[in-house]
């Protein structure tokens, strides 16, 4: 068949363009450190102010999601994302920097409703043999959005070899893509007209009400699923603040911070979508997959870490000079390859831990609450680690809590794979049969 709009590829593929304009431009910023200012303070209270809202709102939004439907809750999450980048446009005039944290509290709300919707569509849209694929392609489109936006202030800020905040004109520049993002949301189609080439349609649960939304999201609190995977979703987002303030923002020039954000961003993007084909791999059943997946971004993220780890040793806080540039050469390349790697690596953890989700339902009602779940323990993380890097807690300490988190992660990861089915076809197929003599055969 030829291009549809209504079909499930073209509607994931449609988020990503919105994720590219809003979230990936967002991360673009934040990854400079500070939101792009010298003094990272209000950039860093802002961002404990956005995650702690995020942690709230995240759970609520798959109630909030599965009554407006997509696009209105994305919509919403957008123009949130808006106002968070004329924030910092307004504090390059005027230093309100409560104004900026305010606005970093509301895109809390905004971000909570955005992602979730995002998730339950890249999670619910899909064949069950196609959702490493739709999350590799998201992965990529999003992505790109954060290298442009890295691009636009790395060429911007070419000439600026000291630190200094970013100008007016790169923050005008985001807002313009966040609202070409925030005008595409309208165009997203109700999950009830999204089909597939055969015209079966997507499962979605009919609304009940909204004491019943929320009763089956305190549920998840209880969900053996959901409690084994809490590490996982609380290391995914931990470990932002020390790659993007204590290594980037700390430790090279403001052009320099952009060049490593292309590249950061850009490693994603092959990270996400290279994992997401073996999780994907037809040859062997899905539970397989879900072991060699955990394998390979353990071993990845144990190497990464421990370079990590000698890397931290040649500097801390009052270290002095901590100015490097792109244009010292050999110096340069060790870290500017240890911070793609760390990027690699994020991409391919939160890649396997959507489908892990993805491998626990078809329905979108259902993986909306999942990814309302996923998205409020992971902004929980966020928040504490933000605090943390805000009240000068020594570099060699940040990084130690985020490599003993992201162990902390794999026990509960691999109790839940050796239990992963092949098919979740029916509500009955969610209890996936903690004992052996629950599980299916393998194919």
């Amino acid at each position: 068949m030829g291009f549809r709009w209504n079909s499930p590829l073209t509607q994931v593929l449609a988020v990503g363009v919105i994720c590219f304009c809003c979230p990936g431009m967002f991360n673009a910023l934040n990854s400079l450190g500070g939101g792009g200012q010298v003094d990272s303070d209000v950039g860093q209270n802002a961002n404990v102010a956005l995650y702690t809202c995020f942690t709230i709102f995240g759970l609520l939004s798959g109630a909030i999601h599965n009554k407006l439907g997509p696009k209105w809750t994305i919509f919403i999450g957008c123009t949130c994302y808006m106002l968070y980048v004329g924030s910092f446009l307004c504090y390059n005039r005027t230093k309100a920097g409560a104004f900026t944290i305010t606005a970093g509290g509301i895109l809390g709300i905004g971000a909570g409703m955005l992602w979730t919707a995002q998730g339950a569509m890249m999670m619910a849209y899909p064949r069950e043999q196609e959702k490493g694929k739709f999350i590799g392609y998201f992965w990529a489109i999003f992505n790109m959005g954060a290298v442009l936006g890295s691009v636009l202030a790395f060429g911007i800020n070419f000439h600026t070899t000291e630190r200094k905040p970013l100008g007016d004109t790169t923050y005008a520049v985001f807002l313009a893509i966040m609202g070409v993002g925030t005008i595409t949301a309208l165009s997203l189609a109700p999950p009830s007209s999204v089909t597939h080439s055969n015209g079966d349609r997507i499962l979605i649960q009919k609304f009940p009400t909204w004491a019943g939304e929320i009763k089956e999201i305190l549920k998840l609190f209880l969900n053996w699923r959901m409690i084994v995977l809490i590490p996982m979703f609380l290391s995914s987002n931990w470990f932002y603040p020390y790659q993007f303030s204590t290594v980037n923002g700390s430790y090279f020039t403001i052009r320099t911070q952009s060049l490593n954000n292309i590249l950061y961003w850009a490693s994603q993007i092959g990270g996400s979508y290279s994992f997401a084909r073996v999780l994907d791999f037809q040859g062997v059943n899905r539970r397989t997959r879900a072991l060699w997946g955990l394998t390979i971004i353990s071993c990845c993220f144990v190497a990464t870490w421990v370079g990590g780890i000698f890397f931290q040793h040649t500097y801390t806080k009052d270290t002095p000079n901590l100015n490097h540039d792109f244009k010292e050469g050999a110096s340069y390349v060790g870290p500017l390859f240890l911070y793609m790697f760390y990027g690699l690596n994020d991409a391919a953890w939160q890649t396997f831990i959507y489908w892990l989700m993805g491998a626990m339902s078809n329905d979108a009602t259902i993986l909306s609450r999942y990814a309302g779940f996923y998205k409020c323990v992971q902004s929980c993380g966020a928040a504490i680690s933000w605090r943390i890097n805000a009240v000068k807690t020594p570099y060699m300490t940040e990084l130690i809590i985020c490599f003993a988190l992201l162990g902390a992660s794999v026990p509960g990861a691999l109790y839940l794979a050796l239990r992963i089915k092949d098919h979740s076809d029916s509500d009955t197929d969610l209890d996936m049969g903690a004992s052996s003599d629950k599980q299916e055969i393998e194919a």
